[in-house]
């Protein structure tokens, strides 16, 4: 199964673009889900009015994959009329996508974590149990740390915190690939307008 990393940004775009960056979200996650892709939400920003986005990052899961990358990296050009300024001439409103391969970026290796054997402990302080099952592992290259005290088996805790810590990885390095992108696109006072992957018509509201 691969998994890509989708992120949908505004740049600098006004509150049309980020509404369109919402839309999209929209119809990715529809598109994928219908694909029989695994599709997961895992940061959004906001932008200034309800129902509007500054960018946003998706996590899919799936097999052939290929076919969906080609349609939707690049810049989108959406054509409407605006929503919130009704006597506004501009119809054309921008938003940029791009598409990281997790298997590429990711370089996960659980040699790299370190564990840590504590006693895990319940309400009031009371002991849990006698011995140490909680388990604190330490990502060593970015320094990101997880806590597993739900089983009473140190081997549970183990595998728990194992894979915890590998999704706590992936959403950081997520944040690292959004906050490089963002940059990138602000960079520019526009998108490549004119080289459009995608042109949607269809209403904003």
């Amino acid at each position: 199964m691969d998994k890509i990393i989708i992120q949908i940004t505004s740049g600098r775009g006004p509150a049309e673009c980020c509404r369109v960056v919402a839309k999209l979200q929209q119809l990715l996650l529809k598109q994928g889900r219908q694909q029989g892709f695994d599709m997961e939400v895992l940061e959004t920003m906001p932008g200034d009015i309800s129902g509007t986005l500054h960018s946003a990052t998706i996590l899919a899961k799936g097999s052939n994959m290929q076919a969906f990358v080609q349609e939707w990296r690049g810049t989108i050009r959406w054509i409407a009329q605006s929503p919130y300024r009704k006597f506004h001439k501009r119809k054309n409103w921008f938003a940029g996508i791009e598409i990281f391969d997790v298997k590429d970026l990711m370089a996960w290796n659980e040699k790299d974590v370190r564990f840590e054997t504590c006693r895990a402990s319940g309400p009031g302080g009371q002991n849990v149990n006698k011995v140490e099952s909680a388990v604190r592992g330490i990502h060593i290259p970015s320094g990101i740390q997880v806590l597993a005290m739900d089983s009473r088996s140190q081997h549970q805790n183990k595998k728990l915190c194992l894979e915890r810590l590998e999704a706590k990885y992936l959403a950081w390095q997520t944040s690292q690939l959004v906050m490089q992108q963002q940059s990138r696109w602000q960079e520019h006072d526009s998108l490549e307008r004119g080289n459009e992957v995608k042109i949607i018509r269809d209403d904003l509201l």
